[in-house]
């Protein structure tokens, strides 16, 4: 077994990484069953790609046989403000904290590459990087390996650095000295169980993708189930609420690199603003955003679906010009829109 060298453990955490947490292939449990009985029951949604990548992602040796060590590294993306205040506020949007500024595959990509090439010419190793873009189980592996552990809400939870963590993995064919494992203290906490608009989550650790309000509005395309869409608010990219009322997060930090500072413009983004971005626009302002990828018609469906919610009749002036859309999607969230004001206003008068 070889210890880290200093050297890298050092160069990780002036990166902007957390101090990297090891373990071994041989002790990761294989998940097949547990990804098995997530896809049987269609928690997954329409995210076909975990399904076909199923019998890859069970397993680290399964993306690569020779790698004998996991090594997992958090960044921490914690926001200065309150992360759900704007949803009191139904003129304004509310944008999930980790898509506020730069695309975090972008900020840790080519960290992750440097580090691990310091680790390979140090120890004579191969090594591989991956940063949420290959089927690998990057939760169960951190919580092994001792960063976290996977809260009721499925997402990494820290007691040294909350729930705001993005993760990145290093595999290696090096045999390592691995770190003892965290264990679950989430004890009797059911607060991002019972904050969840939609009730996403069937049980305890346990997610139904298809009524998740991330996957609703960055995921799933077409028409979104109106029973869910009156539930989504104002949040037109994510949702933050599971992770946000964490008791843990009284050890959370605000999030060092400037990259993954939440922009000005996008703290509180006004819905009418949003609603007039032209497909140029959009594309201009989201530029090396995670935003970007949804495309200008998910996002505006979102917008449309936000504006509904307001109950404001500020914005029927807004909808007529999307009532006609081309895009059926878009045209029937903005009729939808303007139904639901118009029973907002009934309901005051009344």
């Amino acid at each position: 077994m070889t210890a880290l060298p200093g050297r890298f453990i050092m160069r990780c955490q002036t990166l902007g990484f957390t101090r990297p947490f090891v373990t071994r292939t041989d002790r990761f449990a294989n998940q097949n069953e547990s990804l098995q009985n997530f896809v049987g029951q269609g928690f997954h949604g329409s995210m076909d790609w975990l399904e076909t990548a199923l019998s890859r992602r069970a397993h680290p040796n399964n993306m690569w046989p020779q790698a004998r060590s996991v090594i997992s590294l958090g960044m921490n993306y914690g926001p200065a403000e309150d992360p759900l205040a704007n949803l009191q506020q139904p003129e304004l949007a509310t944008i999930s904290v980790y898509a506020r500024n730069r695309d975090y595959h972008e900020v840790m990509k080519g960290r992750l590459k440097e580090a691990a090439g310091l680790l390979a010419n140090d120890l004579s190793a191969d090594v591989k990087v991956f940063v949420d873009t290959a089927p690998l189980m990057e939760k169960p592996i951190a919580q092994l390996a001792g960063l976290g552990w996977q809260g009721k809400h499925t997402n990494l939870v820290s007691r040294e650095y909350g729930s705001w963590l993005f993760l990145g993995t290093i595999l290696t064919d090096a045999e390592l000295t691995p770190d003892a494992p965290e264990t679950d203290h989430c004890g009797n906490c059911r607060a991002c169980l019972d904050i969840c608009p939609t009730d996403a989550f069937p049980g305890p650790y346990k997610l139904d993708a298809r009524k998740c309000i991330s996957y609703l509005t960055i995921e799933h395309d077409g028409p979104v189930d109106e029973k869910l869409r009156s539930k989504m608010g104002n949040r037109i990219y994510g949702c933050d609420d599971c992770l946000a009322v964490c008791p843990w997060n009284k050890f959370a930090q605000q999030a060092a690199e400037q990259k993954l500072a939440a922009r000005d413009d996008l703290k509180a983004p006004k819905l009418a603003e949003l609603a007039a971005l032209s497909e140029a626009d959009f594309r201009q302002k989201f530029a090396g955003s995670p935003i970007k990828r949804i495309g200008a018609a998910r996002f505006k469906r979102n917008v449309l679906y936000a504006i509904g919610n307001s109950g404001l009749k500020i914005y029927l002036t807004i909808l007529k010009d999307f009532t006609n859309d081309p895009d059926p999607v878009i045209a029937e969230a903005a009729n939808w829109a303007v139904e639901q004001i118009k029973k907002a206003g009934q309901k005051t008068r009344s």
